[in-house]
């Protein structure tokens, strides 16, 4: 029970993010990639939506080895058949069927009543289990689900051979104290000998994504569903590199571990970025362009002398290369120095404070100064001191 199941549903439910779709090839691509990442289950897509949706899922069944393969379905007996003819080439197929079980959902949406909805799920999670030994059943909009309804749901699930449970905050409503409740609630009222692994699944729509499923890891869940780079409808998804890191570099709190090789976390980001289209915010943790930069002089300072005093994971755990310190207007003295020793300038302290104080003057005029710049400075300062030198020398 200390391993967390992540289950990638980038190929999904990130491919839902508006203005992205992903032909059959980038698919299958990225799926070979989640593999080698480590993730432990992909969901491939939604085979009923399309025929290129089936065709990538039954081109991921059939060649992505190690994960566990997922596709989507509704409760319909078609959808349920196509899922199936669609993963059934994996070594580890798993059929994910979901239907609404909100109030909200069910009345608007659904036009069904409870009772409807309770036979929805006994047939559908049923007829999946007689294709698949592997099927997961997902309340859709659990969070905003009255507690014993969702309970009399997931125990009819699970009766008819779910073997995970997933109770998604599909609208991103949730509070990680309120999930962490749901979760609790439920679980305790399905015998735990029945082996049900349960699943967290959230939207970012209050930013809470992340902190939502480690909340409910906290409560029991042992799955996570996660995007790469957080993509997703509206405000995206779960972030995988987040909750994955968070749970790594944070063990002291969680006392779980994940498959993932997190050294692969970096290139996968950038891969999925390069086929979405979606570019990932410079400030975004873990994986953003300015994750592991620098520009505070006291921030620089202690990183050069160590670099824990400001960084609780290293770029290079997550493929990220090296720190980066940014020389701006905050920069100190030890940055600037220690950039220029890279550069290949050893300074006199008359000249570092001249070249310093040059850097400064245009750094208030600029966000950052780059290398060829600082070079320059570097060789002006030189030259002034050499010219200087033999100005002296020759008594003028």
């Amino acid at each position: 029970m200390n391993r967390v199941i992540i289950f990638d549903t980038t190929l999904r439910d990130g491919e839902q993010t508006p203005g992205v779709a992903l032909t059959v090839e980038q698919k299958v691509d990225l799926a070979h990639r989640l593999a080698a990442l480590g993730v432990d289950v992909i969901e491939a897509g939604f085979p009923i939506t399309s025929p290129g949706e089936f065709e990538a899922v039954r081109r991921i069944a059939e060649t992505v080895e190690g994960p566990t393969i997922a596709a989507l379905a509704r409760t319909h007996p078609a959808d349920i058949e196509r899922a199936w003819e669609a993963v059934k080439g994996a070594r580890l197929p798993r059929i994910h069927v979901f239907v609404s079980t909100s109030a909200i959902h069910m009345e608007r949406m659904l036009r069904s009543t409870p009772d409807e909805v309770l036979r929805m799920v006994e047939q559908s999670v049923a007829d999946a289990r007689a294709r698949c030994a592997d099927v997961e059943f997902s309340a859709q909009d659990a969070t905003r689900t009255d507690i014993n309804f969702l309970i009399e749901v997931v125990q009819a699930a699970v009766e008819a051979g779910a073997t995970t449970i997933n109770l998604p905050d599909t609208v991103g409503f949730a509070t990680p104290w309120s999930y962490a409740a749901m979760f609790e609630a439920v679980m305790a009222a399905v015998p735990p000998e029945r082996g049900v692994i349960y699943s967290a699944h959230t939207h970012d729509d209050l930013g809470l994504a992340v902190a939502n499923s480690l909340a409910a890891v906290r409560a029991g869940a042992r799955q996570v569903e996660c995007t790469i780079n957080g993509i997703g409808e509206r405000a995206g998804n779960c972030s995988l590199e987040e909750v994955v890191m968070a749970l790594k570099v944070r063990a002291d709190q969680f006392g779980v571990q994940t498959g993932i090789d997190t050294r692969a976390i970096g290139p996968v980001s950038e891969a999925v970025s390069r086929a979405t289209g979606v570019v990932v915010p410079p400030n975004k943790a873990v994986v953003g362009a300015n994750a592991f930069a620098h520009e505070s002089g006291i921030h620089q300072d202690g990183v050069l002398k160590d670099p824990s005093t400001y960084e609780i994971m290293r770029p290079e755990q997550v493929g990220r290369g090296s720190s980066l310190l940014v020389l701006g207007k905050h920069s100190g003295r030890h940055a600037f120095r220690s950039r220029l020793a890279q550069l290949g300038f050893n300074l006199p302290e008359p000249a570092l404070r001249e070249a310093f104080n040059r850097f400064k003057a245009l750094a208030d005029r600029r966000e950052t100064v780059d290398d060829e710049t600082i070079a320059r400075i570097a060789r002006e300062v030189m030259d002034h001191g050499e010219g200087a030198a033999r100005s002296a020398a020759h008594g003028g």
